[in-house]
């Protein structure tokens, strides 16, 4: 715990992002340290400093989000169980932060009818159903809803087109859905880990559906800390192609998808911390 109280800020702790960023459009509400977490939330309260407003949910946890990029067009959403990174001009996230407690690995909340759905809260053009029917790719989750199972909200939130990216089907209900189903179970294991992650674009230019031109990416990244225990971090890359290999084979250093995505994830973590859990690939010590 005390570790975590060190190093898991956001951005009360950091500059502001840089000028020309896109503000969030989610109402304010006070950050909670991280030894708050296992405290209630308790009604609204006063607005605070710009870009430090942390996810909106029971436990009111501080994320250490990515580094931003120079150059990329970036509007921060605060959703109930996660934060993205949206981009005007791809039309999908840059990013998508969450921590996945034990307690959040399971629920009664299912799919809700008519699932997917426009974003209202970033600027038209944006995804819409109509982009991705008759495409040949299927609605990808970042933040996944098998992760949200215990709110009804969160779970609808989940089905935004801004938490969505073009995903080949097969890697959507294959490899990427195989990491996913490992993260709850890492999760029930050790309590709670921290998970980032989102498209990667690789090329010059980029395939695009529908009149939005929503961009297909080349691959998609996960990276996971836990910091319970013994600290520990593992990545993952995964091309947009099929996804019928086994997770074991798109398991990647922390440094690895840095270096690939130009991000840098959980920036406040101890030097020493950060090298031993983004310089491991070893899946067998999860």
């Amino acid at each position: 715990m005390l570790l975590c109280m060190a190093i898991l800020t956001m951005g009360c702790t950091r500059a502001s992002r840089t000028a020309g960023k896109e503000a969030a459009t989610e109402k304010p509400i006070t950050p909670l340290r991280v030894e708050a977490a296992d405290e209630a939330a308790s009604g609204d309260t006063a607005p605070i400093e710009e870009e430090s407003r942390p996810i909106d949910n029971e436990e009111q946890i501080d994320f250490d989000i990515p580094t931003p990029r120079d150059g990329v067009s970036e509007q921060l959403l605060y959703r109930k169980a996660y934060i993205a990174s949206y981009n005007k001009d791809t039309r999908m996230p840059n990013w998508v932060a969450w921590r996945l407690t034990a307690d959040h690995t399971d629920g009664p909340y299912r799919r809700p009818g008519n699932a997917f759905h426009e974003d209202m809260d970033v600027e038209s053009p944006r995804a819409t159903n109509s982009d991705y029917r008759g495409s040949g790719w299927s609605r990808g989750h970042m933040c996944p809803a098998g992760d949200n199972r215990w709110d009804e909200k969160a779970m609808y939130e989940t089905f935004l087109l801004s938490n969505i990216c073009p995903q080949n089907a097969d890697l959507n209900s294959g490899a990427w859905n195989q990491i996913e189903i490992a993260c709850r179970r890492w999760a029930e294991r050790y309590g709670s880990v921290y998970i980032v992650c989102g498209p990667i674009l690789l090329n010059r230019e980029h395939a695009v559906i529908g009149e939005a031109h929503v961009v297909v990416p080349e691959a998609f990244f996960k990276v996971v800390l836990c910091l319970e225990g013994d600290p520990k971090g593992i990545g993952f890359i995964c091309r947009n192609t099929d996804g019928s290999h086994k997770k074991d084979l798109y398991v990647n250093t922390i440094y690895e998808v840095e270096r690939i995505t130009g991000l840098q994830f959980f920036p406040h973590l101890p030097d020493e911390i950060a090298r031993l859990v983004k310089d491991s690939e070893d899946i067998e010590a999860w």
